[in-house]
C-alpha cells in the first residue's frame, strides 16, 4: 500500500501538462537554451512554450514576450532570468495562474546580503500568489515516467528510467551524480534539485516520492534539514511502509565550523556528528559517506531483493580475493554461512578434487562458466545462505561474458541478493556490462560488496525489529517539576533545585537535604545516615572543589559540623561576595560502575537523550549513544547495548552483571521529563552509580540548565 502525500499538491511541478520556459535563449552557450532544448527534445509529453521578449521563435517554436501571452494555461514555469528580474517574472506567473515554478537563476542568499534581500522578495511572491516554487539557484527537475519524460534541467542528458528517486540540495553535485550513475547503468524515477529551498523543501518531495509507485529507493544529498524532527518522522514512515522504501542519505557537514560553547558533558557530546548518526539509524535511514557509497548502496537496493539475514556465501576462482572478501564481510558484521552437508556433497561433484569445498568456495583458477553455474546453483539453494558474493578473476579458461550469464541466471533463479566483483578493468568490462544491464550490481573490489550487503542486512534488521511502546510513569509529580522550572531564572539550576526536579520524576537519588547552619547540617546528616558529603550551594560558585566547597566521607555529626564551619571560612576567603544558600547534605554513594545519562535540546531535532560511560573520562572516550525523545522501551535498551561500556555492565572477569533494568528505567524517566519539560536545555546525571543486578542505581551528581524563554 502506497503512502499518500501529506503536503501540497505538487502535480504542476512533477507532472505538468504545459510548460513555459521564461528566459529561453537561442544562444546554445546559455542555460536558457539548454533547458528549453532538453524539454523539447527529451520526449516531454506535454506542450512547451519559450518566453523571450526579443525572440520570435526558439528552435523552431514560437516564442512569447511574456508568460501572460502564452495561449494555453501554464502548469509549470521554468525561470532562467537575471536574479533582479525574478520577482517581476513571478508576479506575471501569478497573474497567469501558473501553479508551479522552478527558479533556476542564481544570485540569491547564496551570494550574500543583497541576494538574501532578493530571496525575501521571492518569498513575498510565493505568499502572494500561492504557487509552489522549487529553488532558486537550482538545477531543476527530472521525471522519467514514460507519460511525462520531463528534463527541466540543464544537465546534458535525461538519465535512464529507473526506480530511484533522488533529492539533492547541490546542483553541481546532482549533475555529477547523474553522470556517475550513467556509468553504473543506474536509472532514476524522479530527480529534484532543491537549491535554496525558498519554498518547497525535501519534506514535501519526500512525500511525493513516498507516494510514487515508480520509486522504490530514495537518495538524498542534504547540507541542512528544514525541520529535523519532521524529517525523521517522515523518513521513518517511508522506511516502514509496505513495501518498504529504503532512504539513503549523504549528509554534508560532518564537522562544525566552530565549536558551540556549552557547559555540560551532554551538550558538548550532543553537538557532535554522532547525533545525526544515531537519529538516522533510529528512523531506519541509512547514512553513507560518499557519492560512490551512495550509488554502491542504491544499485543493490534498487535492483536486488533484500536478504533475509546476515549470512553470506562467497564463490571465487582465486584464493586471494576470497580471503579479502571474507575479511571484509566479517569486519562489516556479516557472517559466513555454514553450508549444509548436502550442499557440500553436491559441490564435491562439480569442482575438482583439489578445490577447497567450503565457504568461501574456491573453484580454482581453471574454472569456466559451467563450473560457476553449477557451484552457484548449489550454494544459493542452501537455506543457510542469505546472500551471494561472486568473485571472478580473468583467467585463460574463463569467458567473462559467459560467466556473467551464469551469475545472472542463478541469481534470478534463487530469489536472493547476489553481488559481484569481476576483478580488473579492461579485461572484464564486457562481463561487467552484462551484469549491470541485467541488474546485478558490480563492484571493483570485494570491500564495497561487504559494506553494501551489511547495509542491506541492517535495514532488514531495522524493518523486522520488535516494536515496543512508549512507557508513561504515573508516579511522576509534574506540578512540582513545573513549579521548580517556573521559579528558576535561565541558566543552571541550583543543585538542590536540580535534585528536586529529578526527584519529581522518581529518579533514584541518594538521600539529601539542605542545611544553613553547622548544627542543622549535623542533624540532617544523622537523619540521612552517615557517612555524608557536604557541597556548597551558591549560584556564583561553579567549581566547588577549587574553593573548598566539597567535603566527602564525613562519618560523624561532629565531623559534619566542623566541615561546615571550615567550608564557610574557605568560601568567604575565596568568594567574599558570593550569595550562599547553605549546603547540600548528601549520603555518600557506595561504589559501582559509573555511567552518564543526559538530555540536550537540539535546534534541529528537539530533545535528545544520551547514555554512555560516565565519570571524568566521558568527553575523552566519548563512548556514548543518542536517541530522540520520547524513546521507546526497546530504544532505551539499545542505547545501553550499543556502547562499549555495555560489555563491562554485562559482567567481566568474575564481576556480576550490573542492573541494566535500572538504567533502562532511568532513561525512560528522563525521556518523559524531556518531553514534559521542553525548557530543560541541558541535563547531566554524571555519574549514575550502577550496582549489581537487582540492586538498582544511584544519582550522585546532576546539572540542569534552563533555556531562556523563546523570543
Amino acid at each position: 500500500m502506497q503512502t499518500m502525500p501529506k503536503s501540497r499538491d505538487l502535480t504542476a511541478v512533477v507532472r505538468p501538462s504545459t510548460i513555459a520556459v521564461i528566459g529561453a535563449s537561442r544562444d546554445p552557450a546559455k542555460v536558457g537554451h539548454a533547458i528549453f532544448h532538453n524539454i523539447l527534445t527529451g520526449g516531454f509529453q506535454g506542450a512547451v512554450h519559450p518566453v523571450n521578449p526579443t525572440a520570435r521563435a526558439i528552435s523552431g517554436v514560437r516564442a512569447y514576450r511574456s508568460v501572460l501571452e502564452v495561449p494555453d494555461p501554464v502548469d509549470l514555469a521554468v525561470v532562467i532570468t537575471p536574479a533582479a528580474l525574478v520577482p517581476g517574472v513571478l508576479d506575471e506567473c501569478g497573474q497567469a495562474g501558473v501553479r508551479g515554478v522552478i527558479v533556476i537563476s542564481g544570485g540569491f542568499r547564496e551570494v550574500g546580503e543583497e541576494g538574501r534581500k532578493r530571496e525575501d522578495l521571492v518569498r513575498e511572491r510565493i505568499a502572494r500568489w500561492g504557487f509552489a516554487l522549487i529553488g532558486p539557484n537550482c538545477l531543476g527537475v527530472i521525471n522519467t515516467a514514460p507519460d511525462v519524460r520531463l528534463n527541466a534541467t540543464f544537465a546534458a542528458q535525461i538519465p535512464a528510467a529507473g526506480n530511484i528517486g533522488f533529492l539533492s540540495q547541490s546542483g553541481a553535485l546532482t549533475a555529477a551524480a547523474l553522470d556517475y550513475a550513467r556509468t553504473k547503468r543506474i536509472g532514476f524515477s524522479k530527480v529534484f534539485n532543491l537549491g535554496n529551498k525558498a519554498d518547497v523543501t525535501e519534506l514535501e518531495l519526500l512525500d511525493v516520492l513516498a507516494a510514487d509507485p515508480d520509486t522504490h529507493v530514495i537518495l538524498l544529498y542534504v547540507e541542512e534539514l528544514s525541520e529535523g524532527r519532521r524529517f525523521i518522522e517522515t523518513a521513518r514512515e517511508i522506511s516502514e511502509q509496505s513495501p518498504p522504501k529504503p532512504v539513503l542519505v549523504l549528509k554534508a557537514g560532518r564537522t562544525a565550523d566552530g565549536a558551540r560553547a556549552v557547559s555540560s558533558h551532554t551538550g558538548s557530546l550532543a553537538g557532535s556528528d554522532q547525533v545525526y548518526e544515531a537519529i538516522f539509524a533510529q528512523a531506519g535511514v541509512l547514512r553513507v559517506e560518499s557519492i560512490e557509497e551512495l550509488f554502491d548502496y542504491a544499485g543493490a537496493f534498487s535492483r536486488q531483493p533484500l536478504p533475509k539475514g546476515r549470512r553470506v556465501a562467497i564463490v571465487t576462482n582465486a584464493g586471494g580475493p576470497g580471503i579479502l572478501a571474507t575479511d571484509a564481510c566479517i569486519r562489516q558484521g556479516l557472517e559466513l554461512s555454514k553450508l549444509s552437508t548436502a550442499t557440500l556433497g553436491a559441490l564435491r561433484g562439480v569442482v575438482p578434487g583439489e578445490a577447497h569445498v567450503g565457504n568461501p568456495l574456491d573453484i580454482i583458477g581453471d574454472a569456466d562458466d559451467r563450473r560457476y553455474d553449477a557451484a552457484l546453483e548449489a550454494v544459493l539453494a542452501d537455506p543457510s545462505v542469505d546472500a551471494g558474493v561472486v568473485l571472478v578473476t580473468r583467467q585463460a579458461t574463463i569467458d567473462v561474458e559467459a560467466a556473467a550469464d551464469a551469475v545472472i541466471r542463478r541469481a534470478r533463479a534463487s530469489g536472493k541478493p547476489v553481488l559481484a566483483s569481476f576483478v580488473g578493468a579492461l579485461a572484464v568490462e564486457s562481463g561487467v556490462a552484462r551484469l549491470e544491464e541485467a541488474g546485478i550490481p558490480h563492484y571493483p573490489f570485494p570491500e564495497a560488496i561487504a559494506r553494501t550487503l551489511a547495509a542491506m542486512a541492517r535495514y532488514v534488521s531495522w524493518i523486522e525489529r520488535p516494536r515496543t511502546g512508549y512507557h508513561t510513569f504515573d508516579d511522576v509529580d509534574l506540578p512540582r517539576a513545573r513549579k521548580i522550572i517556573a521559579g528558576a531564572e535561565p541558566g543552571f539550576l541550583s543543585e538542590s533545585a536540580a535534585l528536586g526536579l529529578l526527584e519529581s520524576y522518581r529518579l533514584p537519588l541518594l538521600p539529601w537535604a539542605v542545611a544553613t547552619t553547622a548544627s542543622e547540617a549535623a542533624e540532617r546528616a544523622l537523619a540521612i545516615g552517615l557517612p555524608v558529603a557536604l557541597k556548597i550551594l551558591s549560584p556564583q560558585i561553579i567549581h566547588k572543589v577549587d574553593v573548598g566547597g566539597v567535603r566527602l566521607h564525613l562519618g560523624t555529626a561532629a565531623e559534619v559540623a566542623a566541615a561546615y564551619e571550615a567550608m564557610m571560612v574557605s568560601i568567604r576567603k575565596h568568594h567574599p561576595d558570593a550569595a550562599l544558600d547553605g549546603v547540600l547534605v548528601q549520603a555518600m554513594a557506595r561504589k559501582g560502575h559509573e555511567v552518564i545519562l543526559g538530555i540536550s535540546h537540539d535546534a534541529q531535532f528537539g530533545p535528545v537523550l544520551m547514555f554512555g560511560l560516565g565519570g571524568i573520562y566521558v568527553e575523552v572516550l566519548k563512548d556514548v549513544t543518542f536517541r530522540l525523545a520520547p524513546v521507546r522501551e526497546l530504544g532505551a535498551r539499545r542505547m545501553v547495548e550499543e556502547t562499549r561500556t555495555a560489555a563491562i555492565l554485562q559482567g567481566v572477569r568474575g564481576e556480576p552483571p550490573s542492573d541494566l533494568e535500572a538504567i533502562v528505567e532511568c532513561l525512560l524517566r528522563l525521556s518523559q521529563l524531556a518531553v514534559d519539560c521542553p525548557e530543560v536545555a541541558e541535563l547531566d546525571i554524571n555519574p549514575l552509580f550502577v550496582y549489581a543486578a537487582g540492586q538498582g542505581a544511584a544519582v550522585a551528581d546532576a546539572r540542569v540548565r534552563i533555556a531562556p524563554p523563546p523570543g
